[in-house]
């Protein structure tokens, strides 16, 4: 384990700037951040009914709205658990654009991020978001009993997501979100369209690949799982069964499986064989609808593949070429031009996206891509990329701006886009084309949210989607400036028009399938232009307008298909409405409906004043595998976290006493740390070995600055840190005549700079990524000691020999001398620990290669849940030039490990071994490491 932790200081950076690189926060994600604000942020608070509302000042109207409408909803949301009041906490965030919401424990509070995402439900974003989110409220109390003591949340939230798979939560608040509204993702065919497109195709997957995904396969994701799950719960033993299972889950906790046993005990069935049972149901209700409903069989314009890959966006190019936004499981998302023969040019990759987009049009191509503060992540911008493809060049049109879906006219010289404002303002805006600069808004007087605008040829019309709480409607600016509602408030999922010809082409469910349909302006008549079997999006003109390129959705994910221009009839519509028994039994309506309009007193909310928050008392392990016990406090805003304890040295018998607090809310990173520790050390005296034993206290301070910033699908991270310390030793009468009673603020200090490229999901390591880190230790301050350490670290990452393969060089070295003489600060061989050392550690070279061997996706009953294997080669190098040469290293060897899901748990196990082969001029046999890591 040590060995681990210390190759992952290398690595740490990489790691943290590629996850930021490509994950997905799309709405209710629950994916936690622990990102500030900047100082600039005006908070203001909203107290009522056991909510309190915490928001930035330009937010007051939706605050107002919030909170009549939260306080009036939960007694519905919570109705069916029996909680009819409850005591949150809400932070709305503004400053970001990636949309999202989640509830917590360890402390207690939801967050609603307040940008809308570009394609979402057919109701207002805040609502959709407060009705999904408070139904996890009434899950977490319904488990805890509300506020439990002694600050036990910690704990619960631990418990709770060993106990219940995350399918029951998510879906429950799916169903929930369904059964109350008008709306709901429980009504849209495109979200639950990959299960449908599996089983329809005859792709039986096991409970555990259903639920955790797969790294070849586009699985149904567990928001999905958990959806029909619960809802087909809710059909066969009613209204109640939800509640049930939590009940029963709170008074019997301590059990093996408790969420499984307990639905067995209220259905007859365990998870797994609830799984195949409902599998059955859907397989029969899916053919049903595939038999009502004719379609089409479109011919794919690009290769097949193997693995899960996505053709987003297909759009003519001349020469009867194709463009397309590729992204795969193995292969991040960037521009692709198909080829006639299916062969494929690549052109370049890009960033994080808020959902896959793109325009093109005479010779130019642009894009949105998210950009994140350097420092304050909760802020992030959405800004304009454009391409030129006469010249090939790409640049950054808009910086900090906050634009969504851009798109030009057919002739390349206007640009229109969504502006959204810290207000929850939206409007269209025009953009110069040369300069990014806006240069006209238009008026949204309703301010409805704006969605997927679109320009006719010379940019004299526009059309676009707008969404309130009433439904989604299509619209439509013409020549004379007169704006016109083509399509009224409606459930359907509406979404990207596109003026092809005389029509305005768009994407709808109306038939219970996603497919493109078409709206004459001048009598609003619908007709259908495709029939897809699975769903059909993303309509594109082909070059002499006869015809349309699209996305036509298959087993392995969009591929690119086409088919002429000849309207139909709508089809009758055939969904499968899975939330229709759920929706029965709350028997509420919309309750949106009728919520109050009342003014609420609202305050200025310090974060300072609220600095503290204690949450949990709780077990903890520390940097040497000791087990205390922790008092714990995380304020609402991310600005102050503090931590006070007591743990064991169990070699010593004794307790050691710790605080730390952490300030987070400047620029630098402030924190500090006191340790009231037991110490042990061996002397000689008078030719004899003697014991000392003495407690210690011991202040650490550390300030450190982490920048990252990201441009298309490059990453770079910046770390600077400055650290210090005070130690007071308390001796015996003995001891304090031989050591010094004080260390007086020895100093360290670290420089780091990483560079990555953004990863693919199957990449085992970075494929391109740079890390180099400084660091230097000194005793500038201390008169009884003297001596200092230099130590530079660096690691290279390569593409490896095939695809997803990955090669790194890692040289490193150091040099100390006085009292820091043989400390060692950078990373060490494999085996390193377990080998008699020859001479003094001053440089390392470790060269890795790492590579995927299988994508197997195998479970192995309840027990674990295989999802690759992966293996290694390493030759490793200590001391070069004086101890080794490259013709002999000091250890070599191979590893094999893999990810995996044990017992049916959520946290992804990184479990392996490695075999380490050592020089024979150490005269050690040959060394066995077991490797144990995990992930959320």
């Amino acid at each position: 384990m040590k060995l681990n932790k210390q190759l992952n200081k290398l690595k740490i950076n990489i790691l943290t700037t590629i996850t930021l690189s490509f994950i997905s926060l799309h709405g209710f994600s629950q994916i936690f951040d622990s990102e500030q604000n900047p100082l600039s942020v005006k908070w203001r608070q909203i107290n009522s009914n056991g909510f309190r509302l915490i928001y930035p000042s330009e937010l007051e109207k939706e605050a107002q709205r919030m909170a009549n409408t939260i306080a009036y909803i939960y007694p519905y949301v919570g109705r069916d658990f029996d909680r009819q009041k409850t005591s949150i906490p809400i932070v709305f965030q503004n400053r970001g654009t990636i949309a999202n919401g989640f509830v917590q424990l360890a402390p207690k509070k939801s967050q609603f991020n307040t940008t809308p995402p570009q394609q979402f439900d057919s109701q207002d974003w805040l609502n959709n978001l407060a009705v999904h989110e408070l139904r996890h409220v009434a899950q977490f109390d319904k488990i805890t009993r509300g506020q439990a003591h002694p600050f036990p949340e910690e704990i619960y939230f631990a418990y709770l997501g060993a106990s219940i798979p995350t399918w029951f939560f998510e879906g429950d608040a799916v169903s929930t979100e369904t059964s109350l509204t008008h709306a709901g993702r429980g009504r849209q065919p495109s979200w639950i369209m990959p299960f449908r497109t599996s089983l329809l195709s005859g792709q039986n997957f096991s409970y555990s690949k259903a639920y955790f995904g797969s790294n070849k396969d586009q699985t149904p994701g567990y928001y999905q799982l958990g959806y029909l799950l619960t809802s087909q719960l809710r059909q066969e033993f009613g209204k109640g069964i939800v509640d049930s299972l939590l009940a029963d889950i709170h008074h019997r906790p301590l059990r093996f499986y408790p969420f499984s046993q307990s639905l067995k005990k209220y259905t007859g069935y365990n998870t797994k064989k609830f799984y195949a049972h409902v599998l059955e149901q859907l397989k029969k209700d899916w053919q049903r609808q595939d038999e009502q409903t004719p379609h089409g069989d479109y011919k794919s314009l690009n290769r097949p593949s193997k693995i899960a890959t996505n053709y987003y966006l297909p759009t003519a190019l001349p020469n009867q070429q194709l463009l397309t936004l590729k992204q795969s499981k193995d292969e991040v998302a960037g521009f692709v031009v198909l080829n006639p023969d299916k062969s494929e040019q690549k052109l370049f990759k890009i960033g994080y996206q808020e959902q896959p987009w793109f325009s093109y049009a005479n010779q130019l191509l642009v894009w949105d891509e998210i950009r994140y503060d350097p420092r304050y992540k909760q802020r992030n911008y959405s800004v304009v990329c454009l391409y030129d493809f006469s010249t090939k060049t790409r640049r950054q049109l808009t910086f900090r701006t906050r634009l969504f879906s851009p798109t030009l006219s057919g002739d390349g010289k206007k640009l229109l886009a969504v502006q959204a404002d810290l207000s929850n303002n939206f409007n269209l805006v025009a953009i110069d084309v040369a300069s990014g600069k806006i240069t006209k808004t238009y008026s949204n007087p309703e301010n409805l949210i704006l969605q997927t605008p679109a320009l006719n040829t010379d940019g004299s019309q526009r059309s676009w989607v707008g969404v309130s709480e009433k439904g989604k409607s299509l619209w439509l600016a013409n020549e004379k400036g007169e704006t016109v509602q083509l399509i009224k408030e409606t459930n359907q999922q509406l979404s990207r028009p596109v003026f092809i010809g005389d029509k305005i082409a768009f994407n709808a469910h109306l038939s219970g399938l996603d497919n493109i349909y078409g709206v004459m302006p001048a009598d609003k008549k619908i007709v259908a232009l495709t029939s897809a079997k699975y769903g059909a999006f993303n309509p594109s003109p082909s070059n002499d307008g006869q015809s349309i390129f699209f996305n036509n959705y298959q087993l392995m994910g969009y591929e690119i298909a086409t088919a002429p221009i000849e309207p139909k009839e709508v089809q009758p519509n055939h969904f499968v409405y899975f939330g229709e028994a759920a929706e029965k039994q709350e028997n509420t309506g919309d309750v949106f409906r009728q919520i109050p309009d009342s003014a609420y007193t609202s305050t200025t909310y310090s974060p300072l004043a609220h600095a503290f928050s204690f949450h949990s008392i709780s077990p903890t392990v520390d940097d040497d595998d000791r087990l205390g016990i922790a008092l714990k406090s995380n304020d609402l805003l991310n600005i102050v976290d503090f931590f006070g304890g007591v743990s064991y040295h169990s070699d010593l018998r004794k307790l050691e006493y710790n605080a730390g607090l952490t300030y987070k809310s400047l620029y630098p990173v402030l924190s500090a740390t006191f340790r009231n520790r037991p110490r042990l050390a061996y002397y000689r005296l008078a030719g004899q070995i003697q014991e000392a034993n003495w407690r210690e206290n011991r202040l650490e301070l550390k300030a450190s600055v982490p920048l990252s910033i990201n441009a298309y699908n490059h990453n770079y991270s910046f770390l600077g840190e400055v650290g210090t310390s005070f130690t007071q030793r308390n001796f015996a009468p003995q001891e304090a005549a031989i050591f010094s009673k004080t260390l007086n603020f020895p100093m360290s200090y670290r420089l780091g700079f990483v560079h990555s490229l953004r990863a693919a999901e199957r990449n085992v390591a970075p494929q391109w990524a740079q890390s180099v880190t400084l660091s230097y230790y000194n005793q500038p301050f201390d008169q009884h000691l003297n001596g200092d350490l230099i130590a530079f670290e660096s690691a290279l990452y390569f593409p490896g020999l095939l695809k997803n393969h990955s090669f790194v060089a890692s040289f490193n070295y150091q040099q100390s001398s006085g009292v820091l003489k043989g400390n060692t600060e950078i990373a060490t061989v494999y085996g390193y620990g377990q080998i008699r050392a020859r001479s003094e550690l001053k440089n390392t070279l470790l060269l890795n290669y790492r590579f995927p061997i299988a994508f197997p996706d195998a479970e192995i009953g309840p027990f674990a849940y295989i999802r690759n294997l992966r293996g290694g080669f390493f030759s490793h190098y200590e001391n070069i030039g004086t101890e080794t040469n490259l013709a002999q290293p000091k250890t070599f060897g191979l590893e094999l490990r893999s990810s995996l899901n044990l017992l049916r748990y959520q946290p992804v196990i990184d479990l392996g071994v490695r075999a380490v082969f050592v020089n024979k001029v150490y005269n050690q046999n040959p060394i066995l490491e077991f490797i144990f890591n995990y992930s959320f």
